[in-house]
């Protein structure tokens, strides 16, 4: 396999993909595993709620940049990035690359697997039932749409 997208978060999910993609590639690991963490500014949508236009996350962002909150957030996102990138590296798979994008996860996720056209993309799922119903489920979304298989991580 050349290229695996292994999206990531501080969640428990995460390190669930992180095992996942260690195990399936112990003996021979791909090219490149492209580490993914998407910042989520505005929430995905809710029961009775709208999720955020990319416009106002647009707006959002332009208005962190302002302060020292947009610093902050790539701040947190590059050491979830370098904690989950360390994982691997003992793991024995050397090869990875980290992109942090913005903007609502599951959009994200499919954007970045097809502009860096990879092969498999993991993720964790570890949230309940009523987690699921409640707020949406990303990689029910991702597993969904995307264009190559997914692989979820428990």
């Amino acid at each position: 396999m050349r290229k695996v997208l292994l999206a990531v978060s501080s969640s428990k999910g995460s390190d669930a993909g992180v095992k996942a993609c260690a195990r399936i590639f112990s003996a021979a690991p791909p090219e490149l595993v492209v580490l993914l963490h998407v910042q989520q500014l505005g929430g995905g949508p809710t029961v009775g709620h709208e999720r955020m236009s990319d416009a106002e996350i647009e707006t959002l962002k332009e208005e962190l940049g302002r302060t020292d909150g947009l610093e902050k957030l790539q701040e947190k996102s590059r050491a979830i990035l370098a904690h989950h990138k360390k994982k691997l590296q003992q793991r024995g798979i050397r090869s990875i690359s980290t992109i942090v994008r913005t903007g609502h996860v599951a959009e994200e996720i499919l954007e970045t697997a097809r502009e860096e056209k990879v092969e498999l993309i993991i993720i964790g799922n570890t949230r309940g039932l009523v987690a699921k119903l409640m707020m949406g489920d990303v990689a029910k979304a991702v597993a969904s749409e995307a264009g190559v298989p997914v692989l979820l991580a428990r």
